[in-house]
């Protein structure tokens, strides 16, 4: 039987993010989607994605939203 559930999880590619993503793996037996949100701040998308995927995990969303955070909620 195939597994239909999938999990979102905010990813940020460190340490506590990483151990819920194995955690959810483990307790929920599902696939696991990483998502970042690149707001601007400093992130390295080549390691997050190597550690989400060093994980197991087949899907790595990072989303550019700094323009749309600029606008929301720096200058509305």
């Amino acid at each position: 039987m195939q597994n239909n559930k999938r999990i979102v999880l905010a990813y940020s590619g460190g340490l506590d993010t990483s151990i819920i993503l194995k955690w959810l793996q483990e307790n929920y037996n599902a696939e696991i989607i990483a998502y970042t949100a690149d707001i601007g701040q400093k992130i390295n998308k080549k390691t997050i994605i190597k550690n989400a995927k060093s994980l197991g995990v087949k899907k790595v969303i990072i989303e550019n939203l700094k323009d749309l955070f600029v606008k929301e909620y720096v200058y509305p």
